[in-house]
């Protein structure tokens, strides 16, 4: 071993010890609690000293966040492996389902990553927002809504109004999903993937998010003792407005 290989190696194994530091930080004390003073408190080291590692708090957040939406993609691969290769359908609502459940098990990482500033976690290389397939979780979810959409052309090219403001909006998030879906060998244009369709998707992100954040911040406006069922049934609206047949359990 050489004695760039050994520095490289010890660098590598300095920076996980930083982030599963600033993990533990994350899960136990809310995100606020990451701090490098913390940090380097836990790890016996001066603060100075990681930026060795790390140009700011910032940049340590926004390395987190990549852990965990890599750790969230492993989480739902077992799940989507035990659903038939061909059932594609099954596999739409088993990232939905997989979804809700890892967010209420890991509830302070759900808020880094899904509820926090945009400025504060965002590491997109285009200098903007985040599109859907720049991190693991956007690829497992494309991947699977993608080949729903390769499979069924109608579905793809939609055939309903959206609202004539949301239109170049929806042009702009249309280009992003064509060079993500790309990305997991979906090959489409913008002719075969309708602006309908991607007002569908973005509305079935939409409530998707709401009904979790909802649950995971404990803020339904009533007391709701089965919040499960109340999710199967929105899914299962989300569904049939797509023309999906009812998901199984």
């Amino acid at each position: 071993m050489t004695e760039a290989t050994r520095r490289e190696r010890l660098r590598a194994h300095t920076e996980r010890d930083i982030r599963a530091a600033a993990r533990r930080l994350l899960v136990g004390h809310g995100r606020d609690a990451v701090t490098l003073r913390a940090i380097a408190r836990e790890l016996g080291i001066t603060a100075p000293a990681l930026y060795r590692y790390y140009d700011s708090r910032e940049d340590l957040l926004r390395q987190l966040v990549e852990d965990i939406c890599a750790d969230l993609a492993e989480d739902l691969r077992p799940r989507l492996d035990a659903v038939p290769e061909d059932d594609v359908v099954g596999k739409v609502f088993a990232v939905f389902r997989s979804f809700r459940h890892w967010a209420l098990a890991h509830p302070q990482e759900f808020t880094l990553v899904f509820a926090s500033p945009e400025v504060e976690v965002n590491n997109s290389s285009r200098g903007g927002r985040k599109t859907l397939g720049e991190d693991q979780f956007g690829k497992v979810f494309l991947g699977v809504a993608g080949k729903m959409l390769a499979e069924n052309e109608s579905l793809a090219a939609g055939n309903n109004e959206v609202p004539a403001a949301l239109v170049d909006d929806l042009r702009g998030y249309r280009e992003d999903l064509l060079k993500s879906l790309a990305e997991t060998g979906v090959e489409l244009t913008a002719d075969q993937l309708g602006l309908s369709t991607v007002y569908l998707i973005l509305q079935c992100w939409v409530r998707l998010y709401g009904h979790v954040a909802l649950e995971v911040f404990g803020r339904f406006p009533f007391a709701l003792n089965n919040a499960e069922t109340l999710f199967e049934s929105m899914i299962a609206e989300l569904g049939r407005e797509v023309g999906l047949p009812e998901p199984t359990s």
